[in-house]
């Protein structure tokens, strides 16, 4: 099987990592200019699409902001136009995700594929070669702040840990395909990394991992907080010493509540299928953009800059890695603060705050009576990868009932619904639950956040 992997590359990505550490503010600059310019190069001369839209601008010289933004369903409805590489075309691609046995495998063996979830009602096929991944690889083993730098620096690729991935395993998502990809690049991993489904009843999840006894778990903060529930009640016991949290908001309680029942250190992330490392926690707690491989420019509704200290409508990120499939003012829609006051950590890199997906777990009764909680992550998935919907929304009305709403109309809706409903039974019986109604509303439309994206879970009372 053939690694999407340039240790060459990876080489001098981690020796200009570490030099970024400890570099200025100018100097990370410095970066993001000459690898803006490689970028632009690469996009005009390989990318048909971005040809058109950069006609008639001198992209030497002229400033970011007054390049075109561009949006998810521009990209994808133009695929084929956009990449760089002529072999890669969209149907393929899409024939290639639809099988989840390939996840972690090479795409015409030498590109890692990864699907994204359609939080903003498209969902979205992203393409890595090795040199991308190899930015990836450093930023992701060198940027982490860890609470025992002795153990990180005698193992810093965390090869004594047994890690746990908690999430989606059912498709070509980009944490359980990178997860893959790291078992195949290192077989001594395949003992010592594993990928358990939050699609399976919580009994069977707490079962798995028990039985692995992990040292290290990477999940998203809600199924964190449904593994901290487990531990309070006696039914998980497992050694962590550190739980990675990204994909959703993490509060200062739900950090607490991890913190308290399974009496580990809790790190949190910042990352996108766009970009799977755009931001990591420093030793002060606070989120460092990875600004010398990714620019983002928190805008407001018309695209123009906002102060910072001021929450943005939207954020607009160019990928400076990437020059297979280009990334230049992609409106990425997550609300984030800049803040351009020095951290106490020391680090060069930028400080914001992210207001991530507020999905809500449902807690939900089961069939003797008993509460049973539905991840927000493990709802949507199903109704993406099973019902073939994205633009939906989930409100519990009761512990028995879900109503769903989902942004289509007339004889689709009605066809779209009847999937739905099959589709979040048969979870919901898998999980234990008790016989549930799901109820249509099709007559309004699905309400978006200021960013455009879905709160696409909400629970009674919400």
């Amino acid at each position: 099987m053939t690694a999407v992997f340039d240790p060459m590359r990876l080489g001098a990505v981690a020796l200009d990592v570490m030099a970024v550490n400890r570099a200025s503010p100018a100097d990370v600059a410095a970066r993001q200019a000459t690898r803006l310019s490689h970028v632009l190069r690469a996009a005009q001369r390989g990318s048909s699409l971005y040809r058109e839209r950069l006609r008639g601008i001198d992209t030497l010289h002229a400033p970011l902001s007054s390049l075109p933004v561009v949006t998810r369903g521009e990209l994808m409805h133009r695929f084929d136009e956009w990449v760089t590489d002529p072999l890669l075309k969209l149907e393929e691609l899409r024939s290639f995700t639809a099988r989840p046995v390939c996840s972690g495998e090479a795409f015409l063996n030498k590109y890692m594929v990864w699907e994204s979830s359609g939080t903003s009602g498209q969902p979205g096929i992203f393409v890595q070669d090795a040199q991308t991944m190899a930015v990836y690889d450093a930023l992701e083993a060198l940027r982490r702040h860890t609470p025992r730098p002795l153990a990180r620096w005698m193992d810093p690729l965390y090869l004594t840990e047994r890690t746990a991935f908690v999430g989606a395993t059912s498709g070509h998502f980009a944490s359980y395909v990178t997860m893959e990809r790291l078992r195949q690049l290192n077989p001594w991993m395949a003992q010592s990394a594993r990928s358990f489904s939050i699609l399976q009843p919580v009994d069977a999840l707490v079962a798995e991992l028990n039985a692995f006894a992990p040292t290290v778990i990477a999940t998203y903060p809600t199924a964190a907080a449904l593994l901290a529930d487990e531990a309070m009640k006696g039914n998980l016991n497992v050694n962590v010493r550190e739980v990675w949290t990204g994909g959703e908001n993490l509060s200062r309680v739900v950090r607490e509540r991890v913190q308290k029942a399974l009496g580990c250190s809790v790190r949190n992330s910042y990352g996108a299928s766009e970009f799977l490392s755009m931001g990591w926690e420093c030793s002060a707690g606070h989120l460092h953009v990875n600004a010398d491989w990714v620019i983002l420019e928190p805008v407001d509704e018309r695209h123009r800059p906002v102060p910072p200290g001021t929450p943005s409508y939207t954020v607009l990120l160019t990928h400076l890695a990437n020059t297979l499939q280009p990334l230049i003012r992609y409106d990425l829609g997550d609300q984030i603060t800049l803040h351009h006051h020095p951290c106490s950590c020391g680090s060069p890199l930028p400080v914001i705050e992210v207001q991530g997906r507020q999905d809500e777990p449902l807690v939900m009764t089961g069939r003797l009576g008993q509460a049973v909680t539905l991840l927000p992550l493990a709802l949507t998935t199903v109704l993406e990868d099973q019902a073939g919907v994205f633009d939906f929304q989930v409100n519990q009305q009761d512990g028995r009932t879900l109503v769903l709403r989902l942004g289509l109309r007339g004889e689709e809706a009605v066809a779209a619904m009847a999937r739905c409903r099959a589709v979040l039974k048969s979870f919901a019986a898998s999980q234990g639950l008790a016989s549930i109604r799901v109820k249509a509303d099709l007559d309004k439309p699905v309400h978006r956040g200021r960013s455009g994206k879905v709160c696409r879970v909400i629970a009674q009372g919400a």
